[in-house]
């Protein structure tokens, strides 16, 4: 007996996160078998064709998913394409732009990015990843190790001696690897007594690597 998986996606409402949006909706697309249906026609396909095709059920179902994923808002931008690959395309001009604005206003806020005092660990790494893939949907790839030292340079001066440790020792550096490493020394001294420093922090978390 097969089981049934149910996928829900939240609607998009214009505010929330649209790279991350396009992914989840693109994945439950994938689920029922109608991705294909995001593809643009080719140029030299006649519109008898193109008729005929947005009438079979992968594509209709793919663009009433799409809509029935939309807040009223967004929907009225979008309701007159007729299909999945047309709704698509509409919503990534509209809220996905490309422009040299939008792209230096991302590279700003990155490249100024930094941990206020108060803000939790957590949420200021997410908040960089989201700016990492902000700029990654508009085709602004960063190097991993110029991502691992933008994470490092926005850390508080209190992670001064961690950020040091952590380059001039190990002589590079990976997105992946600092991390983790952050998170590590973050966590040994949340769950240790009060009086524990970040190069103790670190002490602990070296003695634990070498265990």
């Amino acid at each position: 007996m097969s089981s049934i998986v149910k996928f829900d996606v939240e609607k998009f409402d214009g505010s929330n996160d649209f790279g991350l949006w396009r992914v989840k909706m693109r994945c439950l697309l994938i689920q029922h078998g109608w991705e294909a249906a995001l593809d643009p026609f080719p140029k030299t396909m006649t519109d008898v064709d193109k008729t005929t095709t947005l009438k079979k059920d992968v594509y209709k179902k793919a663009h009433s998913a799409l809509l029935l994923c939309l807040d009223n808002k967004v929907l009225r931008e979008v309701n007159k394409e007729s299909s999945a690959a047309g709704v698509w395309l509409k919503l990534k001009t509209l809220y996905m732009t490309k422009s040299v604005a939008n792209k230096l206003y991302l590279k700003k806020k990155l490249f100024t990015f930094y941990m206020h005092s108060g803000k939790k660990l957590s949420e200021h790494i997410d908040e960089f990843n989201k700016l990492i893939g902000d700029l990654a949907n508009i085709d602004v790839d960063n190097d991993d190790e110029d991502q691992a030292l933008m994470l490092l340079t926005s850390l508080p001066p209190s992670y001064d001696n961690f950020v040091e440790t952590l380059l001039y020792e190990r002589g590079f550096c990976t997105f992946f690897f600092a991390h983790s490493y952050v998170v590590s020394v973050t966590v040994i001294m949340m769950c240790d007594d009060t009086e524990v420093t970040i190069p103790r922090a670190l002490t602990r978390f070296g003695r634990q690597k070498r265990s």
